[in-house]
């Protein structure tokens, strides 16, 4: 009988390690759903910052398409500073070298007082110029073996060709391009241009009576140092007046081509185009 007991309660005992195991798989189970809902939850809140990145992104891609969108003076779709070409002259024309920039405007006031207001010829003051340059540099060479000082170091002076080339090069271009511009207005292609010709050489002709060449030149100087930087600071205010002006004379020529220039016979060369 003893033995029969013994061998009962050897087979009652692994009853609770079976339910030990029992409760470890249920808190692993347990233990599992949470690592899941969290990473579902994390992986759901990455992905919402990622939309939201994504929108936050997005948006600041309106106000450029905006922007694109907007009139500018005669078309234009560059900065000032790259349409004056860009380099060392659109930086003095645009002042980001003050000095270089105050310098050239004052050589330039400097010059156009000497020969229009004191009425000084360029010849006589080149002349008078050397003639002081080289009486001042010849007496310092000859004192100085007097006072036991070296003499002075005058540099060798060179034109470099290629700037000059190049300058020439590119007058060469642009006089070739008014030639062909002229031509194609005198051979009767364009009526609009024919006008716009007519309208500003009688504008220059206007202002030639006025004024002369040199002060027209450095009237155009001026302007060049003043209307750009005024136009890049005041561009948005600018381009609506401007906007405005094109539309209004758009009007205003096409009643002009409808009452007067269409009636206008055209050149032989816009006729055989139209064939």
């Amino acid at each position: 009988m003893a033995e029969e007991h013994k061998h009962d309660e050897s087979v009652i005992a692994p009853e609770p390690a079976v339910e030990v195991v029992e409760r470890e798989s249920l808190m692993d189970k347990i233990s599992e759903k949470i690592h899941h809902g969290g990473d579902s939850s994390s992986s759901s809140s990455s992905s919402d910052d990622e939309d939201d990145k994504k929108k936050k992104t997005k948006k600041p891609s309106s106000p450029s398409s905006m922007q694109s969108k907007v009139y500018r003076l005669f078309g234009r779709e560059k900065p000032v500073h790259k349409v004056l070409g860009g380099g060392k002259p659109a930086d003095i024309f645009m002042w980001k070298n003050k000095k270089m920039s105050g310098g050239v405007l004052g050589g330039a006031t400097a010059a156009w007082v000497l020969f229009e207001l004191m009425e000084y010829h360029l010849l006589t003051l080149i002349c008078h110029v050397m003639i002081v340059v080289l009486a001042v540099l010849f007496l310092w060479s000859n004192a100085t073996m007097f006072i036991n000082k070296s003499p002075p170091k005058i540099p060798e002076i060179h034109i470099p060709e290629e700037p000059i080339l190049q300058l020439a090069s590119g007058l060469r271009i642009e006089i070739n391009r008014g030639f062909s511009s002229l031509r194609e207005i005198a051979s009767g292609r364009e009526l609009k241009k024919f006008l716009i010709a007519i309208f500003g050489l009688w504008i220059l002709s206007i202002l030639g009576g006025c004024f002369n060449f040199l002060t027209l030149a450095y009237i155009a100087l001026v302007l060049l140092f003043t209307v750009p930087l005024a136009y890049d600071k005041y561009e948005d205010k600018v381009d609506p007046l401007g906007e405005k002006a094109v539309i209004e004379l758009k009007k205003q020529y096409a009643v002009l081509d409808e009452k007067v220039l269409s009636k206008i016979p055209l050149g032989p060369l816009k006729n055989k185009k139209k064939d």
